[in-house]
C-alpha cells in the first residue's frame, strides 16, 4: 500500500515556511503499515495541482493533499477537486454551525462570507470534521483510489489524521506490519562503521533493510521489514540487533525507537529520580531548548542559564574572573567552574556546560575555530573534555550540543536505577 503526499502553498516554494507536515504525515502512515512513494510540494495554481494528482494516482493509491483549503482567493484546492471530479460546492449546514461557533467563542473579530463559504463543500467527498479550524478535511474515492485534502495549519491537520484519516485507511484497506527499529551511536563516522559491519550487514535476511543516518557527531542505523505479523517481524529484527552490538559496543547507545536521546536522557533522570542544568556559552541554549521539547520537563530539568559574555559567567555562575583571566574562557577550568556553577545555582544533580569558539574568527586568547570544551557535574565531581568540532559555526554548534549529550547519556547509563 503506497501512498503519496503533496503539500501545496507557494510559501513552501519560497521558503518561508518549513514543512513539517510531510514528516509529520510520513511517519504516522509509516506507522501503520503505508509506504511513501513519494513527497511533493506545488504552488497554488489549478494547473499544476491536476497535473500532481495525475502523476500521483499513477504511482500511489492514497494521495493525501495540504493545504490550500483556506478562505482567500489564493486558496484554490478545493475548486480545483470539484473540477478534477467533475463535482459541485454545496452548502453544508453542519459545518457552517461549526464555523459560526468558533467565531463566536474564539474569535474576536465577526465572522465574513468568506468564512461562510467555507462551509460550502463537494457534494461527492465525504467530510471531515476539523475540530480545531473552519477548512473541513475532504476525503474522496475514485476507481478505487482515495485522494484527502486537509487543511496547511499543522495542529489542524495532526488531529484530522490522527482522529479521522487514519481509522479510515485501517478500515478501507488491509495493510501490511511494517517495523522500523534504530540503533544509535556516537563517535564514529559512518564509514568507520560501516568497515566494522560489514559481515555482518552482507549476511542481513533480504527482508531486512539497513540504512545508514549520519548526523553532527552521531551515526543511527536503522533497521526495517515489513510482512504480515508484526511480532515476528520485532523477533527477527532484534535478533539482528543482538549480533551486530558487540562490533559496535564501544560506540552503542541504545535503540531509539524513534525516540531522540534527549528523550532517552529525560527517562533515565527520571528513572534515577536525579535533577539536570546547563551552563552554555557557544551552544547558546540549544541544549536548554531540546530538553525543554520533551513533554513534562519539568520533572527533572531545574533550569539553563546562557552566559555568552564574561561577566554572566562571573556574575550568574560564580566563575573567578582570576581563573579566566590564566586559561582563557574557552578551557577546561572554566567550563568545570561553569558546570559546578549551574549545579549549585539551580540545585540540581546534574549540570552540563559549553564554552567554546564557533567561529568564524579565532578567539580573543588565539583559540582555533571549533575549540570547545564541554564540562559535566555529577554527584560524585566534575570533568571537562576538549573536542575540534570543525570551522563551519552551524556544525560546530550542533556537533556540541550531540557530543554534551553522549558524554551526560554515558554518565547516566553507567548509574544503576
Amino acid at each position: 500500500m503506497k501512498a503519496e503526499l503533496v503539500s501545496i502553498g507557494d510559501e513552501i516554494l519560497i521558503g518561508q515556511i518549513i514543512n513539517t507536515n510531510a514528516v509529520f504525515l510520513a511517519k504516522e502512515l509509516n506507522r501503520i503499515g503505508v509506504e511513501i512513494a513519494q513527497i511533493s510540494s506545488i504552488s497554488d495554481q489549478k494547473e499544476i495541482i491536476v497535473n500532481a494528482l495525475d502523476e500521483a494516482r499513477k504511482r500511489a493509491d492514497i494521495i493525501i493533499m495540504t493545504g490550500g483549503l483556506g478562505p482567500t482567493k489564493d486558496d484554490v484546492t478545493k475548486h480545483t477537486l470539484c473540477e478534477y471530479f467533475d463535482d459541485q460546492l454545496v452548502k453544508n449546514e453542519l459545518v457552517l454551525e461549526h464555523i459560526e461557533n468558533i467565531f463566536k467563542k474564539y474569535v474576536t473579530t465577526p465572522i465574513s462570507n468568506m468564512n461562510r463559504e467555507q462551509a460550502n463543500l463537494p457534494t461527492k467527498a465525504t467530510i471531515l470534521h476539523n475540530r480545531f479550524g473552519t477548512a473541513a478535511g475532504l476525503w474522496f474515492m475514485d476507481g478505487g483510489q482515495v485522494f484527502v485534502s486537509l487543511p496547511g495549519v499543522p495542529y489542524e491537520m495532526e488531529a484530522l489524521i490522527k482522529n479521522e484519516v487514519l481509522p479510515k485507511i485501517q478500515q478501507q484497506f488491509v495493510l501490511p506490519a511494517l517495523y522500523h527499529k534504530t540503533i544509535l551511536t556516537y563517535g564514529l563516522g559512518e564509514s568507520v562503521i560501516a568497515e566494522r559491519i560489514e559481515n555482518w550487514e552482507n549476511n542481513l535476511p533480504e527482508s531486512i533493510k539497513l540504512a545508514y543516518l549520519p548526523s553532527l557527531g552521531r551515526v543511527r542505523l536503522r533497521l526495517s521489514t515489513k510482512g504480515s505479523e508484526l511480532e515476528n517481524l520485532k523477533s527477527e529484527v532484534n535478533a539482528q540487533i543482538e549480533k551486530v552490538i558487540p562490533l559496535i559496543k564501544d560506540i552503542y547507545f541504545g535503540t531509539e525507537d524513534d525516540q531522540s536521546i534527549e528523550f532517552l536522557i529525560a527517562e533515565k533522570l527520571n528513572q534515577l529520580g536525579k535533577s539536570l542544568s546547563c551552563a552554555e556559552s557557544c551552544t547558546g541554549g540549544a541544549i536548554a531548548t531540546r530538553f525543554t521539547s520533551q513533554p513534562k520537563a519539568s520533572t527533572f530539568f531545574k533550569g539553563s542559564a546562557v552566559t555568552y559574555a564574561v561577566e554572566s559567567k562571573t556574575k550568574l555562575l560564580g566563575v573567578e574572573s582570576t581563573l579566566i583571566d590564566s586559561y582563557g574562557v574557552v578551557s577546561e577550568e572554566v567550563a568545570s567552574a561553569m558546570a559546578l556553577g549551574a549545579q549549585k545555582m539551580y540545585q540540581s544533580d546534574y549540570a552540563i556546560a559549553t564554552t567554546g569558539n564557533a567561529g568564524p574568527s579565532k578567539g580573543d586568547q588565539g583559540q582555533e575555530v571549533g575549540t570547545v570544551f564541554i564540562g559535566l557535574a555529577t554527584p560524585q565531581g566534575v570533568e571537562s573534555l576538549q573536542f575540534k568540532m570543525g570551522n563551519n559555526r552551524t556544525r560546530v554548534i550542533h556537533k556540541t550540543v550531540n557530543q554534551a549529550f553522549e558524554m551526560l547519556y554515558r554518565e547516566l547509563s553507567r548509574q544503576e536505577v
